[in-house]
């Protein structure tokens, strides 16, 4: 067993894990602040991780996939952590986002589809003004000013991911294209994309799709058909921006 405690969209979680390499994973969220709530990893909590995975691998027809035990203990912490913050108007979600000029973009898309390769265009073409919030598992915040997206560690295979939060300017779904052209979307082109874990309860369950809901209501909605072109960068941020 292992203790360590880590920040993420401004709340502190007291984490005991299994496993003495998991707090490496999180080192850049790691604080020494007073912690709101605990987490505590048990071996029944990675043994649902993996029959999660088994389940969502039978309905999307993906092939099946042993992970090892450090992977899924770090998949559990994503879980409650997400649970927590879900109640405080904080929603995990699917999407690579990045920010220019301290305004946050992100950008949804089924798997394969190359929602890395566009923010990494976007990089190349905003050089310095551009930074990485989170390649994957972004939070999402409801606030009275409007939405707040977060950095998390859990940032998909390249780990590209900045402990910081930021304004979100809009949300976009992309989608291969032959040429780069981008519109108005409706939530509902964007709302199964978006889902970033799948609730345990009905309960979790209602309260996901609620704020869900909320977040699609509030932001700035696109879909964008693009190419692996740099332009395809710069027409989605003269129109997002």
């Amino acid at each position: 067993m292992v203790e360590f405690s880590m920040k993420i969209a401004g709340h502190t979680a007291k984490v005991t894990a299994l496993f003495d390499s998991t707090p490496f994973h999180f080192s850049r969220y790691r604080t020494e602040e007073p912690a709101e709530f605990s987490i505590v990893v048990t071996p029944e909590d990675l043994a649902f991780e993996q029959a999660d995975a088994d389940q969502e691998a039978v309905e999307e027809g993906f092939r099946r996939r042993e992970f090892a035990q450090a992977f899924l203990e770090r998949a559990a912490i994503q879980r409650k952590f997400a649970q927590f913050l879900l109640y405080n108007n904080i929603l995990l979600v699917h999407g690579s986002t990045i920010a220019v000029d301290g305004q946050a973009y992100l950008f949804t898309a089924r798997s394969g589809t190359g929602k890395s390769t566009h923010t990494r265009l976007w990089r190349e073409t905003f050089g310095s003004r551009a930074l990485m919030v989170n390649d994957d598992k972004p939070f999402l915040e409801l606030t009275v000013g409007g939405i707040l997206a977060h950095g998390s560690p859990w940032s998909g295979k390249h780990g590209l991911d900045t402990n910081i939060s930021v304004p979100l300017q809009g949300i976009c779904l992309l989608e291969r294209g032959s040429k780069n052209q981008i519109r108005r979307a409706e939530p509902a082109e964007l709302e199964q994309l978006l889902r970033g874990f799948r609730p345990r309860t009905a309960e979790e369950a209602s309260a996901y799709d609620s704020l869900l809901a909320k977040v699609l209501t509030q932001a700035s909605l696109w879909q964008m058909d693009c190419t692996k072109d740099p332009e395809a960068a710069q027409i989605a941020y003269d129109h997002m921006k």
